[in-house]
């Protein structure tokens, strides 16, 4: 066995389905030895969108994607991609070929020191110097990867490990790290702490992030805020954790949220915060949070906690045992006139918008259109004002909401789709870019066309970099610069290119025959909304 057989030797232990990847020279002795296993290998255009795809099958699965690139530019190229799971807390394991160990620092052709590059953008990285090891380093990889606080890890394969021989492979049955060792259970004396605060308090409200949906503890939070008629807001990576139209679901809060969401958050006297980070998209103004309030913040990772804002009770651990123990305490509590207020805020804080009827108007067909997608379909947005609009209007049933918001990576949503759709083959999967990021990842239609990957498209149209105009707009008092997306492709064009059903709406006119038509059947559809140039986030 070489140490390629033993890398894949390794994955197959692992149970993974799929690598996505882009091949090169010095990772060719490890997609050679995959030929001769059942894992499937998804030819990528673009090295960034590996990691994006093997992050959308991650979110759904909450297995460990992995993606596979070459040394040099390919690695360099994936960056991006790992940068953009650490910032959201995405389990992979991103394998890279380097060039031969002896050479290493020469700078010898497509060299690049990649587990230097991405340090502070990985879990942790491994440069694999003895082929014997590759069976240890595999098993760590993946377990650092899905435990504690999640995140990419990458390892790093010279060819010459790839082509040594392996004496003798026997995968690790566990994991023993002196170092790592993540904390699971909360404290008892914390959880009592914060049960003590909750039967006391008069305006609760939970906060859930990202971190309720990766401890896959979503059950858990309805279960206990329906119990204890708890209040729950969300951030944007925890879009989700609460059907859009659950009675005790107030809406995302931050910059781009629900008035009455914030309001609600800032006139609580009890705070508790599970698996969000504190950061300023969510909290602009952190010390808010702690004012006339208890906060209580709960992470598995323990560096969060007082980061940004010192909490009145920590507490470290996982969301599903915190939740799970906070279910067992004896107690009571009673807030009915809390919940009264907040369904006022909720009726008469609401947006209103006045769009131009001469184009689509994005937030009424985005609602529309969630109302027409399958109940556990899994909706991806892209980053723009296509995202903020699908963040507050979007109305998630018990399917999936994925997006990027730690990083904000414009290009993600499609080979996250493509990600999120081989990872289960029956669900429903629409992707929702702007005009600006469908061109950052449009060549991934040849992947779609390539494995027959039936992803539903749609392009919200309107000819700029839409929230960087705006930006402009308020700052600079519409001095644009730089927004401006003419010579953007004919996409009735380009669809056909593709061999890919093509349609367009230009006004709300039909627009609910077209949407139904749009989601019919399993086939990958192009689907261009052109909305007003000049429309705001609102």
């Amino acid at each position: 066995m070489l140490g390629a057989d033993a890398m894949v030797k390794c994955l197959e232990e692992e149970g993974v389905n799929y690598v996505f990847g882009y091949p090169g020279v010095a990772i060719c002795p490890f997609y050679n030895s995959i030929l001769s296993s059942h894992i499937n290998t998804i030819l990528i255009r673009t090295e960034q969108n590996a990691a994006h795809a093997a992050s959308g099958l991650a979110r759904v699965t909450g297995r460990v994607g992995v993606c596979a690139v070459t040394s040099g530019p390919g690695a360099t190229n994936v960056i991006t991609g790992i940068a953009t799971a650490f910032a959201d807390s995405i389990p992979l394991v991103c394998i890279t070929g380097q060039v031969n160990s002896a050479l290493l620092g020469s700078d010898v052709f497509q060299e690049a020191d990649i587990t230097g590059a991405v340090e502070s953008f990985v879990k942790y990285s491994y440069l694999i110097k003895d082929a014997e090891e590759i069976p240890r380093i595999f098993k760590e990889a993946f377990y650092i990867a899905n435990s504690g606080r999640k995140g990419p890890v990458l390892i790093d394969v010279p060819i010459d490990v790839q082509n040594t021989s392996v004496s003798k492979f026997k995968y690790p049955q566990e994991v023993s790290m002196r170092t790592y060792k993540p904390t699971i259970k909360g404290h008892s004396v914390q959880i009592k702490k914060v049960v003590k605060e909750l039967s006391k308090a008069k305006r609760p409200i939970i906060c859930a992030g990202g971190g309720v949906l990766l401890s896959d503890a979503e059950k858990e939070l309805r279960a206990f805020a329906e119990k204890y008629r708890v209040p729950v807001v969300s951030t944007m990576m925890g879009i989700g954790v609460m059907p859009t139209q659950h009675p005790m679901y107030y809406g995302m809060v931050g910059n781009n949220g629900h008035p009455y969401a914030n309001r609600a958050m800032n006139e609580s006297d009890l705070l508790i915060m599970v698996g969000a980070r504190v950061a300023d998209r969510a909290v602009s103004q952190p010390d808010l949070i702690t004012e006339n309030k208890i906060l209580v913040h709960i992470d598995v990772d323990p560096a969060e906690i007082g980061k940004n804002v010192g909490p009145t009770i920590p507490l470290v651990g996982d969301a599903k045992h915190i939740i799970a123990d906070f279910m067992e305490e004896d107690f009571d509590c009673e807030h009915e006139e809390w919940i009264t207020i907040l369904n006022g805020y909720r009726d008469t804080m609401g947006r209103v918008r006045k769009p131009d009827p001469a184009y689509v108007d994005p937030a009424e067909f985005i609602r529309m259109l969630s109302e027409a997608m399958d109940d556990d379909a899994v909706y991806v947005a892209d980053v723009g004002q296509n995202q903020i609009w699908s963040c507050n209007y979007h109305i998630v049933k018990n399917g999936r909401f994925l997006t990027t918001g730690g990083m904000g990576t414009m290009g993600y949503s499609i080979p996250a789709a493509m990600g999120a759709k081989l990872a289960d083959k029956d669900r429903q999967v629409v992707a929702v870019c702007g005009d600006g990021s469908f061109q950052m990842s449009m060549m991934e239609l040849a992947t779609m066309r390539q494995f027959n990957i039936p992803v539903k498209i749609i392009v919200i149209r309107n000819n700029y970099l839409g929230m960087v105009r705006e930006y402009q707009h308020y700052t600079y008092k519409d001095n644009y610069s730089v927004v401006d997306l003419s010579g953007s492709p004919d996409l009735e064009k380009l669809a056909s290119a593709y061999d890919m059903k093509f349609m367009r709406l230009c006004t709300m006119q039909g627009a609910q025959e077209t949407i139904g038509e749009f989601l019919s059947g399993n086939e990958s559809v192009l689907l261009e909304c052109i909305i007003d140039p000049m429309d705001l986030v609102k």
